[in-house]
């Protein structure tokens, strides 16, 4: 399973692998606890491969920002999302130096932290996720 398939849906709690399209909407899996869900096209789905954070200069992906706490943590899991707001800041700070801190909210960091978290206990966060698939074919085409 890749991030392709992996949601977030506005106003539930967690994230979920979609299963497939239904006529009205998606019908979903929970990652916290396997439940399957038929979520309507009423609600506000955000793939995580969609997903970026603001720095000064470009935007960067969210796959990237994961695959470098996977690496600063060896691979396991990170500080809570439930930490001070000022832990939370000085985490991302580590991971991301640049990231705007005027447009990226302790909210934000709160949720990339517990999404992680989730992510690494069900094993889909990897060292190499951060890296664009496409600039590697072109690489190795030259």
């Amino acid at each position: 399973m890749s991030l392709e398939k992996i949601i977030s849906i506005s106003g539930k709690p967690g994230l979920y692998e979609l299963v497939s399209q239904t006529r009205g909407g998606f019908l979903v899996t929970s990652l916290i606890n396997g439940k399957k869900q038929s979520i309507s096209m009423q609600n506000n789905v955000s793939v995580l491969t969609e997903i970026a954070i603001y720095t000064y200069g470009e935007e960067i992906p969210l796959k990237k920002v994961l695959a470098s706490i996977f690496e600063k943590e060896n691979g396991a899991a990170t500080i809570s999302h439930k930490s001070s707001k000022k832990e939370l800041e000085s985490f991302l700070r580590e991971i991301l130096p640049e990231y705007d801190e005027d447009r990226v909210y302790p909210s934000d960091i709160k949720k990339i932290i517990q999404w992680y978290n989730l992510l690494q206990k069900q094993g889909l966060v990897t060292a190499d996720m951060g890296e664009d698939k496409t600039e590697e074919a072109v690489s190795e085409e030259e």
